[in-house]
C-alpha cells in the first residue's frame, strides 16, 4: 500500500505547542497553484490512501476545497476510489457547507482537534475555538453523513489536574467518536511553550496516560498504536502504512516522502517551495537512503509503535538480539512466540526503547 499526503500550511494562528510548519499569511490561491506544479512533476496515481493534513486544511474556502479535490483527482485518482481518504479540520473553520462538500467529494474520514473539553485549557493551548465551537462542527460533520470521525485529546496541559482530564475525556467520549488520538503534551523546541519555559509533570502525565487507556478500553476501543485508539475496524489505514514502513508520497512545504528506500522532505519555507517549483524543480531540501543496520533499526522502531509488535526474524535477532534481551530484562518489551511488543511500561517509555534501534545505537 502507498499513501498520499498533502500538507496544507495555512493556519489562522499558531497553537502554543505546535511545531508543524504553518503560516497565517499564505494565500490559498498561491498555495494551490504551487501545489499543482508539484503534483504535475510527480503524479501520484499509484497511491491508495489519502491524508490531507496541516496546518489547517479546513481553513480553505469551499471554492478552494473543491479546487484541491480537483487537483487530487487530476494527478492521482478520484477521491472515492482511495481505500481511505482523510481530512484534518479545526472546529472554528468547519461549516455545514464544508462538511457536506467533503462528504460529497469522497472523503471517508475527518480528524478534528478537540484537545481539551475545557475553554480555559483551550485558551492556554492557544486554540482558537471553544468547546461549543467543537460541538457545532462535530454535529455538522455527522449531519453531512460522516461515520468515521477522530478527535484529538492532549493530556498534561499546564494547570490540568488528573480529575479534570478524566472528566473531560468522559465528556468527549460521550460524543461517540470512532477513533481517538490521545497524546501527552510535549514541549517542542521553537514553540511558544518552549520559549516561555513551560514544564510538564512526568508523574502526572503517566497517571493521565494510564487513566485514558483504561477509560478507552472500558468504552470498547482497541489500543493499536502508542497514541491511537479505535473502535473495531476504524484504525487509520494511512498511518498504519507509516508505522509498517510502507511507501508514501508527500506534497506541499515540509511534506515528507518515502519511495524506493529513499526518504525525502520538502523545504519548510513557502517562499523557497514556490520558487523551486517556478523553476520547474522539486522543492526537496533533504534526502537520505538508509542501508544495513540503520534501515533495519528504523523498521523496528516504527513497527514497535504498533501494539501488535513485530516478528523477530533471523536478521533482526542477529543484528539486534542483545538489545531485545536487555529491554525484555528491564521490562520494557515483551517477547513471546517469536514476536516483540512494547510492555505497559514500554508504552510510556517508548523513546528509551526506540533509542536502542536508531543511530548512534
Amino acid at each position: 500500500m502507498q499513501g498520499l499526503y498533502i500538507h496544507v500550511p495555512i493556519c489562522s494562528g499558531k497553537c502554543r505547542y505546535c511545531d508543524f510548519y504553518s503560516r497565517p499569511d499564505i494565500s490559498q490561491e498561491t498555495y494551490l497553484s504551487a501545489l499543482e506544479r508539484e503534483l504535475a512533476l510527480r503524479p501520484a496515481s499509484s497511491c491508495e490512501t489519502l491524508y490531507v493534513g496541516g496546518g489547517t486544511p479546513s481553513q480553505l474556502t469551499p471554492e478552494n476545497i473543491a479546487r484541491l479535490c480537483a487537483l487530487i483527482e487530476k494527478y492521482s485518482r478520484p477521491i472515492h476510489e482511495f481505500t481511505e481518504a482523510a481530512f484534518e479540520a479545526n472546529p472554528e473553520s468547519v461549516t455545514a457547507e464544508k462538511a457536506a462538500l467533503l462528504k460529497k467529494s469522497g472523503f471517508t474520514r475527518v480528524s478534528m482537534g478537540l484537545q481539551a473539553y475545557d475553554d480555559k485549557l483551550l485558551s492556554l493551548l492557544g486554540r482558537r475555538h471553544t468547546v461549543s465551537d467543537f460541538l457545532r462542527a462535530w454535529e455538522d460533520l455527522r449531519r453531512a453523513g460522516f461515520d468515521n470521525l477522530n478527535l484529538d485529546l492532549i493530556a498534561n496541559v499546564p494547570s490540568q489536574s488528573l480529575e479534570d482530564f478524566i472528566a473531560g475525556a468522559k465528556r468527549a467520549l460521550a460524543l461517540l467518536p470512532e477513533h481517538v488520538s490521545f497524546y501527552s503534551l510535549q514541549i517542542e523546541e521553537g514553540t511558544a511553550f518552549w520559549r516561555d519555559g513551560v514544564r510538564t509533570d512526568d508523574d502526572l502525565a503517566r497517571a493521565m496516560y494510564d487513566a485514558g487507556r483504561a477509560l478507552l478500553k472500558e468504552r470498547g476501543f482497541i489500543h493499536y498504536e502508542i497514541s491511537n485508539f479505535s473502535l473495531p475496524g476504524r484504525q487509520s489505514l494511512h498511518n498504519i502504512n507509516y508505522w509498517k514502513n510502507g511507501p508514501y508520497m508527500g506534497f506541499g512545504p515540509s511534506a515528507a516522502s518515502y519511495e524506493n528506500g529513499v526518504r525525502k522532505s520538502n523545504t519548510a519555507d513557502f517562499a523557497a517551495y514556490s520558487a523551486a517549483l517556478e523553476r520547474n524543480e522539486l522543492p526537496v531540501d533533504f534526502s537520505e537512503q538508509l542501508t544495513g543496520m540503520a534501515k533495519l533499526g528504523e523498521s523496528i522502531m516504527l513497527g514497535l509503535r504498533l501494539l501488535d509488535g513485530i516478528e523477530i526474524t533471523a536478521e533482526i535477532n542477529e543484528v539486534f538480539g542483545p538489545q531485545f534481551t536487555d529491554l525484555a530484562r528491564r521490562g520494557l518489551i515483551a517477547l513471546e512466540n517469536g514476536k516483540a511488543s512494547l510492555s505497559d511500561e514500554g508504552l510510556y517509555l517508548s523513546n528509551q526503547v526506540f533509542s536502542r534501534f536508531v543511530e548512534p545505537f
